[in-house]
């Protein structure tokens, strides 16, 4: 039996408002011939590099057509703007998608793990698509709608920002039924001359595409809910609120770790849930009711939501953990958390770490945080609060910024201290020990996941790193 095309060029120039020169029928889309699958429509995109030049090398890896702004020698849809022409095709996929309902997820923490969660319970509900990785801006958010197939039944989108009205116009394009804001904290601050307060309202944008009747997912522990409550009924949401908070509609009881697993007590809509996740991270409590609430907006009964969260794992780099053998015998617990940090997931992770249980010692790797702005150094010391307070034994930092928690520390939590991620991982492998619990976590910009990578390869006795 054939399998039905996601689009073929006739419904792409429709769709585009462009001339095919030759029929092909595609049964995915894709920006990028590193990751193109055979069957895929390669965009060519204008950037840094010009697609274009790469239209020979994606045809080689089994692309059967081409989306380009100029002929190329490939069957192809010519159109004036690659770019302007992708938006248009997310935009045709969703209007004729018309079953499916839509969710939408952006926070200042959290915001892919969640997505990927909700994601798994609706993959568990029926013919479900998603964002993948964190294809989550201008480019992504379209993208991930040109892959919607037409029989979708529930899909759920990541949007991120950098800047004010960035989230806006993707919003609009999804057009959600329902959406989630994890939560707000001083994220990308350099870029908003009002500090935090600019971050939220930029995180409030998610409401402005709402489709008539939708409803905001809010975390009600943040101090931001208020003020994104009544933006949210401003814009004719419904509000649903999840947290520790009392009076919450998802209310976290208690977290804790037993036997590898996150056991959860809740409380949701007035009767008590408990159920237990692979996730050991404290702060995947509020995930999980946070996914709860999404899921059960978009149509998805609680009871398959609860058995997708109990199958989740982490994503790569997002508290994926791993058990590595010493050279010397034995063993610890990498905990990798290195795809990205800001000061509310540091706190939030460390505060994790502390929360543990553990036979040997809690260590922790960090590396910069950035886009914090003239308050980075700040930010970094302070992390010696939550340091203490979780009861973190020995503390690796790399960077420029990770200077001013090093400064911070006392020299009984010190471990090792490097300008550069590349200059610290050979510090590491030879004080741990067997029982060692080692968390990694910094900005993908500074490199934390070398260090993990570093970590990971002491299991097969090569502990260093380039």
């Amino acid at each position: 039996m054939t399998r039905r095309a996601l689009w073929t060029a006739s419904s792409i120039a429709r769709a585009t408002g462009g001339r095919v020169n030759q029929a092909f029928r595609v049964q995915g889309v894709s920006i990028d011939t590193r990751t193109l699958e055979p069957g895929d429509l390669f965009v060519a995109l204008d950037g840094v590099r010009d697609g274009h030049d790469f239209v020979g090398t994606a045809m080689a890896a089994g692309a059967a057509g081409v989306l380009a702004s100029r002929p190329v020698e490939a069957p192809h849809v010519l159109v004036k703007d690659t770019f302007l022409a992708l938006q248009a095709l997310g935009l045709a996929a969703r209007e004729r998608a018309v079953g499916a309902r839509r969710g939408a997820v952006t926070g200042s923490v959290g915001k892919t793990s969640v997505t990927q969660a909700v994601a798994a319970g609706l993959a568990m509900a029926g013919r479900a698509h998603a964002s993948v990785k964190s294809y989550n801006n201008h480019i992504g958010v379209p993208l991930t709608l040109a892959r919607m197939p037409e029989d979708t039944e529930r899909a759920v989108f990541e949007i991120g920002m950098n800047h004010a009205d960035e989230i806006t116009p993707l919003s609009g394009m999804v057009r959600p039924h329902a959406v989630a804001i994890t939560t707000v904290g001083p994220v990308h601050v350099e870029n908003f001359p009002e500090g935090e307060t600019g971050v939220a309202r930029a995180k409030a944008e998610i409401f402005d595409g709402a489709a008539p009747g939708a409803v905001a997912v809010l975390n009600a522990d943040n101090r931001w809910f208020g003020c994104l409550a009544a933006r949210a009924r401003a814009r004719g949401l419904a509000v649903r609120a999840f947290g520790k908070t009392e009076g919450a509609d998802a209310r976290l009881l208690d977290f804790r770790v037993d036997a590898g697993r996150g056991v959860i007590r809740s409380e949701i809509d007035g009767g008590t849930v408990d159920f237990t996740l692979a996730q050991t991270g404290a702060h995947w409590g509020l995930n999980a009711l946070c996914s709860l609430l999404l899921l059960d907006a978009l149509e998805v009964p609680q009871e398959t939501g609860l058995a997708a969260l109990s199958g989740f794992i982490a994503l790569p780099g997002r508290g994926a953990e791993q058990v590595v053998p010493l050279p010397g015998g034995g063993a610890f617990t990498l905990i990798d958390e290195s795809y990205n940090a800001n000061p509310l997931s540091m706190a939030a992770t460390i505060g994790s770490l502390g929360a543990r249980r553990s036979s040997g010692r809690r260590i922790v790797v960090l590396t910069d945080m950035l886009e914090l702005g003239e308050e980075g150094p700040r930010f970094h010391a302070d992390l010696s609060q939550a340091i203490a307070d979780a009861g973190v034994d020995q503390v690796f930092c790399a960077g420029p910024l990770m200077k001013s928690l090093w400064d911070a520390l006392p020299s009984t939590r010190r471990g090792g201290y490097a300008v550069e991620a590349s200059g610290l991982a050979p510090m590491i492998p030879p004080s741990l020990a067997a029982g060692d619990l080692v968390m990694v976590k910094g900005s993908n910009g500074s490199r934390a996941g070398l260090l993990a990578d570093a970590l990971r390869a002491v299991g097969s006795g090569a502990g260093g790193a380039d």
